[in-house]
């Protein structure tokens, strides 16, 4: 494998079913406590990771281009990492997995604008720019990594979830949004973490959507690189949380060697810490893990398991037949012969056609906006496919423009009408359209005369199934559905901004080459000010990061450390918070 990263200087463009899930950053929103918490997080993660973080982590963060000191500019991560071959896009939160899976597979880096509150410093369940670009970016300068990651986001677009899968998706995207909110009461959040709780109970069988996220948290969240005795971080979870990256060092947190049977299997919980990590040996390792996984997938597997899984689905989905048509849409009922395999499929609602994931000209979502359905197989009598009959083996059946024809399938499906066109793409045959026609299975009828052209696709078998239109681009914003759940933005109250300007003048001070005593000045006076919110340590942490290094105003020193001590008291999370605070300022 390639040791050196990519190099380009290539903006890489976010294709149009994706732009949907972008939003602005509005950088401007950022408050200064914001920027204390990405500031803080980032610092003691520098110094953290410097040891146990994996090797490319450090070089990572230099060569995206992020600040320990404030929160980064999505845009100009874009262009750092254009020189990795890669891109970025903000995204509002917790988007749909086959969605953020395909933003990977574009090599676009898809990050969540918000940033964890103060409260949420530690960990927080939801998406935010502190774990997507913090912990993810700064390893795409491995290219194994890279490798591994982009090749995960091409198969992961691909996974057919179960409508129970989408329904999860929906209540952790609604947990997310609660527990980041300021204004949520505690019977809000408990709320969203029982209809947590009811989806989850919900999803009785496994997919293969539900598979690869579990597979994706434990390797590219949560994954551990090297030997079991002596790991290094490289999941984006671990390396954006600080308690869970130290947590993870302690006797209780098992380290486990990495199975990709384990690993696809094993349930996981946003909400708490890991009880268990897995260790790999190295990202070659994980790809060829991602490789066999994917040969169990519908869209490499095809048949009549893989349509039943993108019934299950109840979501847009596509099926390829032998002959290369691809038909897009929400399929809703198959007819299955003696032996139980899938003779004829149907769709319901918009449908498009296409070859090679361009949409055919004339098949698209209006013309199939009700729904589409064809027959599954080969022609009784004929060993050869239908898609591959040369002229005469069509004559010899009977189909000749213009004239009426009888098809029946050795399924049993017959097809009667008068052949209107017969569409040949890529050699092949992949549509035969009837005017008059009636289908038949049995005493079922699949298709009425009244209903308007038959347009049949034609192919042996499904050779392929995956979630997602073919032509992606043509089906645009209705590729994947957006949740209609959005997060919430708060109005500032005058207390907060209080705090805020409180924050803003130790930031303007810390940048500017103030004089001692200006320094003991303005710590002062907002150490005073400060006294109206008791609860608030970070700031009072970065107070003590001006003044310890100097030995300036030991009094107010001392006596911000006895208020700190006294918060540390409270709880023990809090106090290995400012703990580590108080040591790093020293």
């Amino acid at each position: 494998m390639n040791s050196n990263p990519v190099t380009t200087n290539k903006l890489i463009p976010v294709p149009p079913h994706l732009k949907p899930f972008c939003v602005e950053q509005n950088y401007e929103k950022y408050t200064p406590i914001d920027h204390a918490v990405w500031r803080y997080v980032l610092r003691q993660n520098s110094a953290f990771l410097a040891e146990k973080g994996y090797g490319s982590y450090q070089d990572g963060m230099r060569v995206t281009g992020m600040s320990t000191e404030s929160v980064p500019n999505i845009e100009e991560m874009n262009v750092q990492l254009s020189k990795m071959g890669w891109g970025a896009a903000a995204i509002d939160g917790f988007i749909p997995p086959v969605a953020f899976f395909d933003f990977q597979a574009h090599r676009l880096l898809p990050i969540a604008g918000d940033i964890r509150t103060l409260d949420h410093i530690a960990y927080t369940p939801a998406p935010d720019i502190i774990h997507e670009s913090a912990g993810h970016a700064p390893m795409l300068h491995d290219p194994g990594y890279a490798e591994f990651l982009q090749f995960f986001g091409e198969i992961g677009a691909k996974a057919l979830a179960s409508k129970e899968d989408h329904d999860l998706y929906e209540a952790i995207r609604l947990l997310s949004i609660v527990k980041e909110d300021p204004r949520a009461t505690a019977e809000q959040v408990q709320e969203a973490e029982d209809k947590l709780k009811q989806a989850e109970a919900a999803v009785t069988e496994s997919s293969e959507a539900g598979d690869i996220s579990k597979l994706y948290w434990w390797t590219v969240e949560y994954g551990l690189i090297g030997s079991v005795q002596d790991p290094k971080i490289y999941g984006a979870g671990l390396l954006s949380s600080m308690g869970e990256s130290r947590a993870l060092y302690r006797p209780h947190v098992q380290k486990v060697p990495f199975s990709l049977e384990v690993c696809s299997t094993k349930d996981y919980n946003i909400t708490e810490p890991q009880p268990q990590l897995y260790v790999c040996e190295n990202f070659e390792q994980l790809t060829e893990a991602v490789k066999a996984f994917a040969k169990t997938m519908a869209y490499q597997v095809g048949g009549t398991v893989s349509l039943q899984k993108a019934l299950r689905s109840d979501n847009l989905a596509t099926a390829v037949y032998s002959s290369g048509l691809q038909v897009s849409g929400t399929f809703t009922h198959l007819e299955y012969d003696g032996a139980g395999e899938a003779v004829y499929l149907k769709t319901t609602g918009p449908t498009m056609l296409s070859v090679e994931n361009a949409m055919l000209a004339g098949h698209d979502l209006e013309y199939h906006g009700e729904g589409f359905g064809s027959p599954i197989g080969l022609l009784q009598g004929f060993e050869t496919p239908l898609e591959d009959f040369t002229v005469a083996q069509l004559e010899e059946a009977g189909v000749k423009v213009g004239a009426n024809a009888e098809l029946l399938f050795a399924s049993g499906v017959q097809v009667a009408g008068e052949v209107k066109y017969v569409q040949r793409e890529k050699g092949k045959i992949v549509l035969i359209g009837f005017d008059n026609c009636t289908v038949t299975y049995g005493d079922t009828v699949l298709f009425q005369a009244e209903w308007g052209t038959f347009d049949m696709a034609v192919g042996a078998v499904i050779t392929s199934v995956y979630a997602g239109a073919a032509d992606r681009a043509a089906w645009a914003s209705s590729t994947f559905s957006k949740s209609t759940l959005n997060t919430k933005r708060h109005d500032v109250t005058a207390e907060e901004q209080k705090l805020y300007d409180l924050y803003q003048s130790i930031r303007d001070l810390r940048e500017s080459n103030a004089g001692d005593k200006e320094v003991q000045d303005v710590t002062a006076s907002v150490a005073s000010d400060l006294e109206a919110y008791p609860n608030d340590w970070l700031l009072r942490v970065e107070i003590l990061e001006l003044l310890a290094p100097k030995a300036l105003a030991p009094e107010l020193q001392e006596k911000i450390e006895a208020h700190l001590n006294e918060l540390a008291a409270t709880g023990e999370d809090l106090q290995e918070l400012i703990e580590n605070g108080v040591q790093l300022a020293r």
